[in-house]
């Protein structure tokens, strides 16, 4: 999928187009000149949850954006890590997430009377 770079502004982007933004920018910035294994990929993005979670513990202002929170930082960072390399896999995520809300609404596990039960998912 492409998109023009320069049609939206990025308070008007579909989450389709910012994959397509975000692997390209990565593209463009040398990120895939040697190629990733799966492993690899999911090991950066779990790394930008560990440091959200320290950024999180000690109540962190981000370095690079000191005007907002390490944790939203970090949070964007795994998000775009995952975006870009879901575009990388051709993959549809923006279908998976619309698909996968759906069939959390019918669950019974996610239904608030179940989750404190025996066994339930109380988190």
């Amino acid at each position: 999928m492409t998109f023009d770079d320069d049609a939206f502004g990025y308070d008007q982007v579909t989450l389709d187009e910012l994959q397509y933004r975000l692997h390209k920018t990565a593209k463009d910035s040398g990120w895939w000149d040697n190629e990733r294994n799966f492993g690899e990929a999911v090991a950066l993005m779990h790394s930008e949850l560990s440091e959200a979670l320290e950024a999180h513990r000690k109540d962190l202002m981000d370095d690079k954006l000191p005007h907002r929170k390490g944790v939203e930082v970090e949070l964007a960072d795994c998000i775009i890590r995952i975006l870009d390399f879901a575009e990388h896999l051709e993959l549809d995520i923006v279908g998976a997430i619309i698909e996968k809300d759906a069939i959390n609404k019918t669950r019974e596990d996610h239904k608030r009377e179940n989750r404190n039960k025996p066994g339930g998912k109380s988190y």
